[in-house]
């Protein structure tokens, strides 16, 4: 079984940036989907970026396109969230998931792993 543990998060000034990270433990053999996921103030949660068992693939949600990078090493499992250009909209709570699959998607439904999330406030 896979579990996963998110850090990074931290507040920072409109324009800034943050590089969050998720690292997995356990059983991690299997050919895992990863993604990234936020939950907003009053919001549900929305899938932000996601990626293949390989780090390839790489799919955003379109608030994100352009100022987001999500990365993956498989060597260390950890994956990646390069966030750059940060907005107060992007404040939230960034969870990662894991799931087996062969195409990533941002379908949150689809994901039956997740860790605890690291807080990101992005505030002047």
């Amino acid at each position: 079984q896979v579990q996963l543990a998110e850090s990074g998060g931290a507040s920072v000034q409109p324009g800034g940036s943050l590089r969050l990270s998720c690292a997995a433990s356990g059983v991690t053999d299997s050919p895992y989907c990863m993604g990234w996921f936020r939950q907003r103030p009053g919001k549900g949660r929305e899938g932000v970026a996601a990626v293949d068992r390989n780090g390839g693939g790489a799919i955003y949600t379109d608030s994100v396109k352009g100022r987001f990078t999500i990365s993956r090493d498989t060597v260390k499992k950890i994956l990646y969230l390069q966030m750059n250009d940060l907005k107060p909209e992007d404040t939230a709570n960034y969870t990662c998931a894991a799931e087996p699959c062969s195409v990533p998607t941002m379908r949150a439904r689809w994901y039956n792993t997740w860790g605890q999330g690291t807080q990101v406030t992005v505030s002047s």
